[in-house]
């Protein structure tokens, strides 16, 4: 009867181990530029540095986009987009942040 409840235990560890295995983590770096690459409205997009986890209880992942503006107005001015995903739900939301780091 303990091989039942030490068989379970092992079970469930083995499945949180595999959860944050390296291919779990990449597939959501994958998933998380897509979404926010999708979203940004710059030209030549990229992300920019690596991602900012926050924590679990907030759940959001911050990603810096950089490219150009495609207005023809802004002349193909640089511009940067900040992205939040939600990492629970795959959602993203993406905003200009040229105030958050000015262009030099």
């Amino acid at each position: 009867m303990k091989v039942i409840p030490i068989a379970l235990l092992a079970a469930v560890f083995a499945g949180s181990v595999q959860a944050s295995s390296d291919a779990a983590w990449q597939a959501q770096d994958k998933l998380q530029r897509e979404a926010c690459l999708a979203l940004s409205h710059l030209q030549n997009k990229k992300v920019l540095g690596a991602p900012v986890l926050f924590d679990d209880s907030v759940g959001y992942t911050a990603l810096m986009i950089g490219g150009r503006y495609p207005q023809k107005h802004m002349q193909g001015k640089q511009g940067r987009e900040l992205c939040l995903f939600q990492r629970s739900t795959g959602k993203a939301v993406i905003s200009e942040a040229d105030s958050l780091m000015p262009m030099k």
